[in-house]
């Protein structure tokens, strides 16, 4: 496994991290429930692989993925980079409607008042008394960024969080929240020791520039539009890019997931490759697709996970896993090396399919 610094914030992840949306069950993930032994052995898995970041959020199962995460983080939480989220609260006490779920109303704030609370309830539910990378889950103009982010570096102060990022958003917004950074008069933080690559992301003084550490983003290559958007404002600002959704929920881990079906409220129902035309197309490009897989002696998860490594040189890769034999074959994927010819025969097989905005 490779490890790179997050953004400038001299914290080191491993290039995959692990993605937990999955462990929060629920109708949005209703074919099974995760226990409590099974997100010990995720977890397990994940150490074993090399792979020390993950990332979570409190609506995940409103609660339920932290609380999993929580226990099975006991006695040996600093193995791991923990990253959760703030904005998206079911408290009732204001903010923008954002959906009903599972009986509740969920909301986004990104109030000071509502950031801090977030992170106060996410520390509870994780038995810990500190967050390494804390995102905006989605970025909401109803408060100014100067409140937001004043919010956030009064957390990094009180040592309740290390760094933060960006999820959901547009380059605007990065640009806009890390000119807030620097106005706060925080545009250097010291840091322990300077971290093995990135080294001249220091001045010189043992100072690590701070701001927005990472932005988290969908995108695949059946929707690479947005990421590939996004990449000259994460090179400018320093920032790493995390993705998430490169296996299109299971869409793109093999032709075999084609056949399956799920209900209406799962997350899975609702994205376009269940239908037509997106359903026979992505069939034809798995044929396509077949004889460079077979060229590596890969799975069809690796071969879709080592295209997006190819993306971007600063690319984090959130993966949702729920299973340790996921976690085995996901980390593997760091060692599969694409041609850029294979590449353009990848992407030419789903160009007719792609999507350029996806609603999950």
């Amino acid at each position: 496994m490779e490890y790179r610094e997050l953004g400038r914030s001299g914290i080191m992840v491993s290039q995959v991290a692990l993605g937990t949306w999955g462990l929060g069950g629920g109708s949005v993930w209703s074919d099974r429930d995760s226990t409590e032994a099974e997100a010990a052995r995720l977890l397990d898995a994940c150490r074993e692989y090399g792979i020390n970041y993950i990332d979570t959020a409190p609506v995940y199962g409103t609660g339920r993925s932290e609380q999993l995460l929580g226990k099975a983080l006991a006695g040996r939480r600093g193995d791991f980079i923990l990253q959760t989220k703030c904005s998206l609260n079911w408290r009732r006490e204001g903010g923008n409607f954002h959906y009903e779920r599972d009986g509740y109303t969920v909301n986004n704030d990104t109030s000071a008042a509502a950031v801090k609370k977030d992170v106060e309830e996410s520390l509870l539910r994780m038995k810990t008394d500190y967050i390494d990378s804390l995102i905006v889950h989605y970025v909401c103009p109803s408060w100014p960024v100067e409140e937001t982010v004043g919010a956030l570096e009064d957390l990094i102060r009180e040592g309740k969080i290390r760094t933060y990022g960006l999820s959901n958003s547009k380059p605007s917004d990065l640009r806009a929240y890390q000119a807030a950074a620097r106005a706060a008069g925080s545009a250097v933080r010291e840091t322990d020791e300077a971290p093995t690559p990135a080294k001249d992301s220091r001045d010189g003084s043992g100072k690590t520039p701070a701001g927005v550490a990472v932005v988290q983003e969908f995108f695949s290559i059946l929707s690479p539009f947005h990421g590939r958007d996004y990449f000259e404002a994460c090179r400018d600002c320093g920032t790493s890019f995390q993705t998430y959704g490169v296996l299109e929920e299971g869409f793109l881990t093999g032709p075999g997931f084609l056949e399956k079906s799920f209900a209406k409220t799962d997350i899975r129902s609702r994205i376009p490759w269940v239908g037509e035309p997106y359903r026979s197309g992505l069939a034809r490009a798995y044929e396509i697709w077949e004889p460079i897989r077979e060229a590596h002696g890969c799975s069809w998860a690796q071969l879709m996970l080592a295209w997006a490594l190819a993306q971007f040189e600063n690319m984090s890769l959130l993966v949702g896993m729920r299973r340790e034999e996921s976690v085995a074959d996901t980390a593997a994927c760091t060692q599969v090396a694409l041609s850029a010819e294979e590449i353009r025969i990848m992407e030419d097989a789903v160009r007719p399919i792609q999507v350029e905005v996806l609603d999950k």
